[in-house]
């Protein structure tokens, strides 16, 4: 109910409106912190992609349709916050790595999408950096997390 009301109190009438009062808008870059923030505080789906192709070529729910039927951590997205709890759990060094070097994911798509029980929620899909892509010699940018 918490986030209902969250969400109902952004300014905008559509999600693209409502997240940009975020800052949340396509091909931002903003910190995998933020997004997991704003996925529990206004039950917004914030979904990882890890192949561009997919992300930036298809539609959320086609992709959701077809690898639906392989467990969460075969598919080529995941929710954010399943990504960072695997990678909390996985990795004990995760929030010092976070906090001098955050990850950054590139905003593709903002949008909504039905759910199995017919409810429509909104959502952000943003692409996983490549690894050969992470500059860890590079100056940590400012991202509002500390």
């Amino acid at each position: 109910m918490e986030k209902i009301k969250a969400w109902s109190a952004l300014g905008g009438t559509t999600p693209a409106e409502k997240l940009g009062a975020l800052g949340v808008t396509e091909g931002r870059m903003l910190d995998v912190r933020f997004l997991d923030e704003i996925a529990r505080t206004y039950g917004v789906t914030v979904i990882l992609f890890f192949e561009e192709d997919l992300a930036r070529t298809r539609t959320f729910e086609s992709v959701v349709q077809e690898f639906s039927p392989m467990g969460e951590f075969e598919r080529p997205y995941i929710p954010v916050g399943s990504f960072l709890k695997f990678t909390r759990e996985n990795d004990p060094s995760f929030e010092q790595t976070m906090r001098e070097f955050p990850l950054q994911i590139e905003i593709v798509t903002v949008g909504e999408t039905r759910m199995k029980d017919g409810g429509i929620v909104p959502y952000i899909a943003g692409l996983m950096p490549f690894l050969d892509e992470l500059d860890v010699d590079a100056p940590p940018p400012q991202s509002g997390f500390q």
